[in-house]
């Protein structure tokens, strides 16, 4: 497989102490807080930290999900962090017993079927794999701790993907590939076959015929997920690595020639304050993540090596960008999608 030794932009000491810093921050920040909570009737009316009492913080119950899982991923590959001894005491109140019981609880709820379908799914198993691969004591008890949560989602998948006929396709939260993607790692890493069997036969069925990939049309103006090539990120994940270049091959015909444009350039954003605007901070780190991993599947010599990597830089380095910009719209949550592309 190809070498991404040359890429000049990698996660440091230093930006992995700047990002436990924003996290440690953000998941204890309870307002302004976006709730994805659906009523039944006026009792249903509680505070985020009594519905949620592991993933309160951060805005919304996903981004809390994937800060924690940025704070388990650098405590992992930073032994020496500075806030290592703040994780710690974080993830024992996080990961206790009764808070983990009472997210379980809440997903018991009729009202809560399509709660986080499937961007928090695959945020919660994302964390539950970092958490697995963890050597210390401490993170086999927080591992632990979160299985119960982990095979709830692990059920709403295998419930839910025979059930959905179609894809959802637009760069947003509900984009099934990406929901796939994570879930397809976590069914590989834990074991579980029944779940890597739905995945991949998902991604088949809806993606494994797609050609010509409608990429001139990107990006809209809340994307933070480039629908063309997150489906190319899922899809390295599930071909044979011959058959992934081919099958790209017609899916992005242009990518040797930097065909379509706009997938190459940055995308603008002229508002970080707004919330959707900022998405397209996002949209350039995942980008960057996904040209990484896009390429690292292609074989040596690939013209579109060269390319994918070159457009990554650009993009990481717009990305970056936002994430430096301290306004908390982007703050709760960019610094994830950052990591994935540094470390991709």
């Amino acid at each position: 497989m190809a070498d991404s030794s040359d890429s000049t932009l990698s996660l440091t000491p230093e930006l992995a102490t700047r990002f436990a810093a924003v996290a440690l921050d953000n998941v204890v920040r309870e307002y302004p807080n976006h709730p994805g909570h659906v009523l039944s009737g006026p009792d249903d009316l509680a505070p985020t930290r009594a519905l949620h009492p592991s993933f309160f913080g951060s805005y919304d119950w996903h981004s809390c999900v994937h800060m924690h899982w940025l704070l388990a991923r650098v405590r992992r590959v930073v032994p020496a962090l500075p806030q290592r001894a703040a994780i710690d005491a974080l993830f024992d109140r996080s990961f206790a017993p009764a808070a983990i019981a009472g997210e379980c609880a809440y997903l018991q709820r009729p009202e809560t079927r399509s709660f986080e379908r499937t961007y928090g799914w695959a945020w919660l198993l994302q964390l539950a794999s970092e958490l697995a691969v963890g050597t210390d004591e401490r993170s086999r008890g927080w591992s632990a701790a979160l299985a119960p949560l982990a095979a709830a989602f692990v059920a709403r998948y295998l419930d839910y993907l025979p059930r959905a006929h179609y894809p959802i396709r637009h760069g947003m939260h509900p984009n099934s590939a990406f929901g796939l993607a994570f879930a397809l790692d976590y069914a590989r890493l834990a074991g579980r076959a029944a779940l890597e069997d739905a995945c991949v036969g998902s991604a088949n069925a809806w993606y494994g015929a797609d050609r010509d990939a409608p990429a001139a049309w990107e990006p809209s103006g809340a994307d933070f997920l480039s629908p063309a090539l997150m489906e190319a990120e899922l899809m390295r994940r599930v071909l044979p690595p011959v058959e992934f270049a081919a099958w790209l091959a017609a899916f992005l015909p242009g990518l040797a020639q930097r065909v379509p444009e706009t997938l190459f350039v940055p995308a603008t954003v002229s508002d970080r304050s707004d919330p959707q605007i900022v998405h397209l901070d996002g949209l350039n780190l995942s980008r960057a993540w996904c040209m990484r991993g896009v390429a690292a599947a292609l074989p040596d010599g690939d013209p579109r090596v060269a390319v994918l990597r070159a457009a990554a830089e650009v993009h990481l380095a717009a990305g970056l960008v936002g994430v430096a910009s301290g306004d908390y719209l982007g703050g709760h949550w960019l610094a994830t999608f950052a990591l994935l592309a540094l470390e991709s």
